[in-house]
């Protein structure tokens, strides 16, 4: 069960993330956009080495 609780605030960071990232994208800030994405793939890649 502790598990599922993991994954689901996984998640739900993960949409406040792509939430950010459509956001600066609609607002044409492409640069920050950009930023925003490699640091989650970054942070993507640690969680699933770890």
């Amino acid at each position: 069960m502790e598990d599922m609780k993991e994954f689901v605030a996984y998640l739900r960071r993960l949409k406040r993330d792509l939430d950010k990232l459509n956001e600066l994208l609609e607002r044409g800030d492409i640069e920050t956009a950009k930023k925003e994405l490699k640091e989650l793939r970054e942070d993507t890649q640690k969680d699933i080495e770890s």
